[in-house]
C-alpha cells in the first residue's frame, strides 16, 4: 500500500501544531517552510485537515493554524482519512469474471479470496492508525528524538506561533 506525500506532510504539521501554546496558531507558510514544502501544495492539505475539524484556520495578519481538538483525541487514521478519503485502498473490480472463458454468475457466489484477504488487511491496518494518537506521537519524540532536532523543532515553533486574543474566533480554511 503506498499512501500520498500529503499524508506525511499532513501528521508532520498536525504533530507541530500540537506543540503551539494555548490556543495560538502558526502560519501555513511557516509550516511549509518547516518541512521544504511549496505553501501551495501543502494548503491543500490543509484545507483538508480543517474540513475534517482536525485542524481550523485563524484569518487575519495574526492568524494560521492550530489543531481543532485536543491531540489525544486526534488518530493517525482521522488524518490518513482526512487526505486520503474513506475508500479503501483496495478496490475489487471483479476481474475474475472478464478472461475469455465467461461463466454465468452462479459460478462466483463465493467471495473472491483475493477480495476477503486484502478487506482483512486494510482492517488490521486501520486499526493499527486508530490506536496511535497524535499525542502519543508527540510525546515519543520529545522522549526518544534526537535532542538537536527536538530543540530545533521547539525553537522554529516558538518563533512562528502566533498568540490569539480570543479562542471564539471565526475560521476560514483558505488562510495561509
Amino acid at each position: 500500500m503506498k499512501l500520498g506525500e500529503g499524508v506525511e506532510a499532513a501528521i508532520h504539521c498536525a504533530a507541530t501544531l500540537a506543540s503551539v501554546d494555548g490556543n495560538s496558531t502558526m502560519p501555513g507558510a511557516a509550516l511549509a517552510e518547516s518541512f521544504g514544502l511549496s505553501p501551495s501544495y501543502l494548503l491543500k492539505h490543509l484545507n483538508m485537515l480543517c474540513a475534517e475539524r482536525i485542524l481550523e484556520s485563524v484569518p487575519g495578519p495574526a492568524g494560521g493554524y492550530r489543531l481543532a481538538r485536543p491531540a489525544e483525541s486526534i488518530t493517525l487514521l482521522d488524518i490518513v482519512l482526512a487526505i486520503e478519503g474513506r475508500e479503501p485502498a483496495f478496490r475489487c473490480g471483479e476481474i475474475r469474471r472478464n478472461g475469455p472463458v465467461k461463466l454465468d454468475a452462479s459460478a462466483y457466489v463465493k467471495p473472491c479470496g483475493i477480495n476477503a484477504a486484502m478487506l482483512k488487511a486494510e482492517r488490521a491496518y486501520r486499526a493499527a492508525l486508530a490506536e496511535t494518537k497524535l499525542s502519543d506521537i508527540v510525546a515519543d519524540y520529545a522522549a526518544e528524538g534526537d535532542p538537536r532536532s527536538y530543540a530545533a523543532s521547539c525553537a522554529f515553533v516558538a518563533r512562528h506561533q502566533r498568540p490569539q486574543k480570543s479562542s471564539s474566533t471565526p475560521r476560514n480554511p483558505k488562510q495561509m
